[in-house]
């Protein structure tokens, strides 16, 4: 069997390859888009980082391709559904980087407030500018954690150790797992308002995508600082270099950029910035853990069939995976939507399980449900191996209950989600041999494709309700694919309509769509 390595990896890693009987592995670095897609086609795996872009169009030509394994935690330069749609599985390495992640953030705050980086080139400029590069103790100030994950969880715990009152902010997090872990749990608003330093640890998804903006920094304590080692576009930098300017920021460290390499820049104008070129997970210990990581998985995958850290497939055998994969893409799916549909840190999911399932072994789906519902919350960290136990970090208790009746389907798969705000219930089932549909959601019943650009809209059922939704999009060119109706079982005169569109409704078409006289409520989704 045949591994290429096409970016850079540890030669711990490499050398694991070539000490592995049965295994040869080529190290071939730099390759362009063509000359790899031409070679692609004779290898079983493919061990990259972050250089590679695994596109579909490269897959096509990946004939023997078994595996993809990625050398560290993000995954945005693969194509996960092509690859799962070729049977191919991907892995990553979650855990080999997340120290060293967390203790360049920590040096980026204190090389921000004792001016290390600007002391160091004024000195070797051949000045002494002592006053000049004054700076501030970090000492009983306040450190405001946005994300409680697996990075931002340990630099909680460093800033503690550092004698900084810390305060942590994650919508997904149960505050009471906050606490226990020994910190304050704030709401956003408060975390800006108090924060002398604000560090930022969440996925780069739609919902983070510029959340410290010129909105957020207005709400910040004047001379805070803010440190960025997450990902580059949370924070907008043209509003940053807004707020550095007129002093409401005191100083920024940032590893990360909305463009990267990020070229010329305004942010590299002022002296108050400090910055490094994506090293957040760029140590020896880090890069010689994720390459044994990723070469024991890819090994053990190859020769043993035994799957350990795949974002794309659980780990099960062959002949299960095959029964089991309707039901796992239904499960990711209906977490995916609840995910959306719920609003508040989850404290409670009970998935009930109900009619013939042949007796098959549910708990990867369970599993999956899960990685649909945290997918949301952390993205690249979560796959099918670690979904229980992030649940279980997050103060999530998982329920499972299991009866052979079911009235209206042969099977039925039912996620109950209870947070700190609401409850939320959506039903599934498997239509023919392998065709995925939400079947309720919450009092409702009706019959959705759970894929695509979707939005549901609540509105009373009364004439004119679904027409005036309609001529709404068709006003702005949304094009509406498939549309469901579902009325409430109560009787109430409430309706609610599933869309199917061609395109994402735009954020300003959705508020148009709230603003109708029969709409009580627009929840655009993704699934």
């Amino acid at each position: 069997m045949k591994v290429l390595i096409s970016d850079n990896l540890g030669e711990a890693g490499i050398q694991l390859f070539r000490e592995e009987d049965g295994i040869e592995v080529d190290v071939n670095v730099g390759l362009t888009p063509d000359a790899l897609r031409e070679i692609i086609g004779g290898y079983d795996a493919l061990v990259i980082r972050s250089a590679t872009k695994v596109t579909e169009e490269l897959l096509t030509a990946a004939a023997r391709l078994k595996v993809v394994g990625r050398a560290g935690i993000g995954l945005d330069n693969v194509d996960i559904p092509a690859a799962s749609k070729r049977g191919i599985v991907v892995m990553n390495t979650p855990t080999g980087n997340v120290v060293t992640t967390a203790e360049h953030a920590i040096a980026m705050m204190l090389s921000l407030s004792r001016n290390i980086p600007q002391a160091t080139a004024s000195l070797r400029e051949g000045r002494w500018e002592k006053k000049k590069l004054q700076g501030r103790e970090i000492f009983n100030k306040v450190l405001g954690v946005i994300g409680f994950g697996k990075i931002g969880s340990i630099v909680a715990d460093r800033g503690r150790g550092l004698k900084m009152r810390v305060i942590v902010y994650d919508p997904f997090v149960n505050p009471e797992q906050i606490e226990k872990a020994g910190f304050e749990s704030v709401t956003l608003a408060e975390l800006y308002r108090r924060s002398d330093y604000i560090t930022v640890h969440v996925p780069k998804l739609k919902d983070t995508v510029g959340m410290i903006d010129r909105g957020a920094f207005a709400q910040m304590k004047d001379g805070v600082m803010v440190i960025n080692c997450a990902r580059g576009g949370i924070v907008k930098e043209a509003d940053l270099v807004e707020a550095l300017n007129s002093g409401k920021v005191a100083g920024a460290s940032l590893d990360v950029f909305e463009t990267e390499p990020p070229g010329v820049c305004p942010l590299f104008d002022t002296d108050r910035v400090i910055c490094t070129p994506h090293l957040g997970a760029s140590t020896e210990e880090a890069q010689t853990n994720v390459a044994v990581d990723v070469a024991r998985q890819i090994i053990a995958y190859l020769k043993y069939g035994t799957i350990q850290n795949a974002v794309n497939v659980p780990s099960v055998t062959g002949e299960l995976l095959t029964k089991l994969t309707p039901f796992l893409t239904l499960g990711e799916r209906m977490g995916a939507l609840q995910a959306q549909l719920i609003t508040g840190p989850l404290k409670e999911i009970t998935v009930s399980y109900n009619g013939d399932f042949m007796g098959l072994d549910l708990s990867p789906v369970t599993t999956a449900i899960l990685k649909g519902v945290l997918a949301h919350a952390v993205k690249d960290d979560v796959n099918f191996v670690n979904a229980p136990i992030l649940a279980k970090e997050r103060g999530i208790r998982v329920i499972e209950t299991s009866s052979a009746d079911s009235e209206d389907y042969i099977n039925l798969v039912t996620v109950h989600a209870v947070s700190t705000e609401m409850e939320s219930t959506v039903a599934g089932t498997i239509f023919g041999k392998k065709d995925p549909r939400v079947v309720k959601v919450d009092n409702f019943r009706l019959e959705l494709i759970p894929s695509g650009h979707l939005a549901i809209i609540n509105n009373y059922d009364k004439p004119g309700a679904i027409g005036s939704i309609g001529m709404k999009l068709g006003e702005h060119g949304v094009n509406i694919g498939r549309m469901q109706v579902g009325q409430e079982e109560n009787g109430d005169q409430r309706n609610i309509i599933f869309l199917q569109t061609d395109t994402p409704i735009p954020p300003s078409v959705v508020e148009e769509l709230k603003a109708l006289p029969l709409v009580t409520r627009v929840t655009p989704l993704e699934l």
